[in-house]
């Protein structure tokens, strides 16, 4: 029988993993879901992820596609999975999908959120391995004109590791939506886009505070959108406070939902 394709959207605490990459000496979350999977499934079982976060970086929307026998139903595989998987990752939902599904190249949109402490409990041991703690006064007007900068389809090599992607690769990325927001104790940076390259978030937050924190313009935001490389670009931002959120697909590919 043909195999059944299943969506796995993930939660995971990314503080004691190496990112989301299968490697061969560090705990990895694709690592982590394959070797259980290997073990229920009784045969080595692949896993695909929408996006390869980094080391540090946490999720509550990653989605995951796994082929397995078709004995295993969506909701037989999720109830299994978080009942053997260890406490930092947890299956939030499981759907059955299209063969011709593929959680990385199906994808249309990825969310994310970067989350920041602005008063002195931001500094609790229970907030601040998920924000990060800014002492600075921040202007926040600036941070709202700098996200509105990035809005719209850009080249954003200025925000990118180098060698993030082939030189052929023109790092065009549609950004959909920018915005900083208020939150208990803090602000959260939201953006969404059709695609992210290396480090392009916390490179975008961390020029965006340096902005709000008075030591560079406003204008640098624009300035980077068109630079070759990222010389110029402020350090990123620390990646335990980083947030994938959500990952969108085509709704024609889910079979369980109508």
């Amino acid at each position: 029988m043909e195999a059944r394709t299943v969506q796995l959207v993930l939660h995971y605490d990314g503080g004691h993993f190496a990112g989301w990459q299968r490697q061969r000496t560090e705990r990895t979350v694709q690592g982590v879901l394959e070797e259980t999977l290997g073990r229920l499934c009784a045969t080595p079982t692949s896993v695909t992820g929408a996006g390869r976060t980094d080391a540090g970086v946490h999720a509550r929307g990653q989605a995951a596609g796994v082929r397995v026998d078709p004995k295993w139903t969506p909701h037989a595989l999720r109830r299994a999975l978080n009942a053997t998987l260890p406490s930092d990752v947890w299956v939030a939902a499981a759907h059955e999908m299209r063969p011709e599904y593929h959680a990385r190249y199906s994808a249309l949109s990825r969310r994310y959120t970067y989350v920041v402490g602005t008063d002195e409990e931001a500094a609790s041991p229970f907030r601040r391995p998920h924000e990060l703690v800014e002492r600075h006064p921040l202007d926040r007007s600036l941070l709202d004109a700098a996200a509105r900068t990035i809005v719209g389809e850009h080249c954003f090599r200025g925000f990118a590791v180098q060698g993030t992607a082939p030189e052929s690769n023109d790092h065009r990325c549609i950004v959909r939506d920018a915005r900083w927001r208020d939150r208990p104790g803090g602000l959260a940076f939201e953006i969404e886009a059709n695609r992210f390259l290396h480090h392009m978030v916390r490179f975008l937050v961390g020029t965006m505070l340096e902005i709000a924190r008075g030591r560079r313009p406003v204008g640098a935001m624009s300035a980077l959108l068109g630079a070759p490389d990222n010389r110029e670009v402020s350090p990123p931002a620390p990646a335990h406070a980083l947030f994938l959120d959500r990952v969108e697909y085509p709704a024609a590919l889910y079979l369980d939902v109508a």
